[in-house]
């Protein structure tokens, strides 16, 4: 197959993420809104060229409150800083339709170089016709190198929000127009 541009799904994506709370459990969050410029070949990543982008105004921890301070200054700031990116840079096969996809993220105002591990999923056409493609992408930061190290120490020892964030993403996409 070709390179080929194709459009993000929302209705059957997702973009996850999960941190350690209290050092005791992990906290899951989404985020609601987001796009992508994708051009690939999807038998052959390694050609590709990805841009995502994510509101970072459409947290959702399924907590009011919570959200909103993910909001403020004290994290992402979505007043100065409203969407992460990621651009991809470079991408080797690891054979088995997966991939490590590196690229500049940008968080916080701050650009990093970061790798994930990206999965083909397979392709088919809907029942109206259209051509669909799917893909799985999951890799983990620190928070820290991009500036949100907010936290609140522990009376027992240790800190509120983990450093470590663990992402996931769920991709389902169509052939462009």
């Amino acid at each position: 197959m070709a390179k080929t541009k194709w459009a993000v799904d929302p209705a059957h994506s997702s973009v996850d993420f999960s941190i350690k709370h209290m050092m005791i459990a992990n906290v899951k969050g989404s985020f609601n809104s987001f796009d992508a410029e994708i051009e690939a070949d999807p038998a052959d990543l390694t050609t590709a060229d990805i841009q995502f982008n994510v509101a970072l105004t459409s947290i959702d921890t399924r907590n009011e409150d919570r959200d909103n301070h993910l909001r403020s200054a004290d994290f992402f700031d979505v007043e100065q800083h409203a969407k992460m990116t990621f651009k991809s840079t470079s991408i080797a096969s690891k054979g088995d339709d997966e991939y490590d996809v590196t690229g500049d993220l940008t968080i916080h105002g701050v650009t990093r170089p970061e790798t994930f591990t990206v999965t083909y999923e397979g392709s088919g056409k809907d029942p109206w016709g259209n051509e669909k493609v799917g893909f799985s992408a999951a890799g983990v930061i620190k928070r820290s190198d991009y500036g949100l190290t907010w936290n609140s120490a522990l009376e027992t020892g240790g800190v509120l929000v983990g450093d470590k964030v663990k992402i996931d993403l769920q991709i389902q996409a169509a052939k462009a127009e």
